[in-house]
């Protein structure tokens, strides 16, 4: 009897510790989930985010949707295709999210659609604006958890580019094309320590040669300012005697495996086939 109740006991024991455990999860799971919702106490409706939302996504992009999402409360009569008006409130207020699909209920509005995710960053006097592969211009907010360059040496018209616009320009599409192969690099290459991560800026202001012909057209920059030579935009190398874009990837991927960073050499050149990577030890 006494081993019995010992058992039974244990058994008990083993009961309450999963019971909590899965308490405790649940809890995390919960807090989670609180954190992607907002309430609109004018309609008693909570306004959810839905879908993975990564890690960078700030608290402030989050509010820019709820505020959307919540404005026009007066204009929400019963024969209005709420959801349709909510999508366009957020399409045109909140870039950052695109496709923009509402579901509304009765006591709920659920938001999904595509980030938009920052990869460069463009500096005109005072004012600063972000852009997305796809050129698309998004409006500075700080964001954490991302690497994005610094796009130099622009050739600006006589509008400021406009958020949630797509910015045509030739050299600023040279550079995301170059940053977004860099990116394609890291993903399959070097997920936990990606190479972006040392690159502060990109300098295209001698794009096309529109400044002087015979030196490179496009350079970077790490964030110990050492020089990455990579010479003419993408799918242009043969046109001017250099290096293929695969070979000039193959060339920096391959230093920065053997040496675990790009800093401690005064340049790097990719652009000349004869031209060999700078040694840390030529520095000196």
């Amino acid at each position: 009897m006494k081993r019995g109740a010992n058992i039974l006991g244990l058994l008990k024991g083993v009961f309450f510790i999963c019971l909590l455990v899965a308490v405790l999860a649940g809890f995390a799971f919960l807090d989670r989930f609180v954190k992607q919702q907002n309430f609109d106490s004018t309609t008693n409706q909570t306004i959810e985010l839905v879908g993975d939302i990564p890690n960078w996504v700030s608290e402030e992009i989050k509010n820019r949707i709820f505020a959307a999402a919540s404005a026009d409360v007066n204009n929400r009569n019963p024969d209005e295709n709420v959801a349709a008006t909510l999508q366009r409130n957020i399409s045109r207020q909140v870039p950052w999210l695109a496709d923009v699909r509402v579901q509304t209920t009765n006591n709920s509005i659920r938001i999904a659609g595509r980030w938009r995710k920052p990869i460069a960053m463009v500096e005109e006097g005072k004012n600063r604006f972000f852009l997305d592969a796809d050129l698309v211009v998004l409006d500075y907010i700080p964001v954490a958890n991302l690497s994005v360059v610094t796009v130099e040496g622009l050739e600006f018209d006589q509008h400021a580019p406009v958020s949630g616009k797509v910015w045509k320009g030739d050299d600023l599409a040279a550079a995301l094309a170059v940053l977004g192969r860099l990116e394609k690099m890291d993903a399959a290459v070097c997920p936990q320590k990606p190479l972006l991560r040392e690159i502060d800026k990109i300098d295209v202001s001698n794009f096309n040669g529109r400044k002087n012909k015979r030196e490179p057209h496009i350079l970077l920059y790490t964030k110990d300012n050492t020089q990455i030579i990579w010479g003419a935009e993408i799918g242009a190398w043969q046109r001017h005697l250099e290096s293929p874009d695969d070979d000039k990837l193959a060339k920096l991927y391959t230093y920065y495996q053997q040496n675990k960073t790009l800093s401690g050499v005064k340049y790097i050149n990719l652009r000349d086939p004869r031209q060999t990577i700078y040694l840390p030890i030529d520095k000196y």
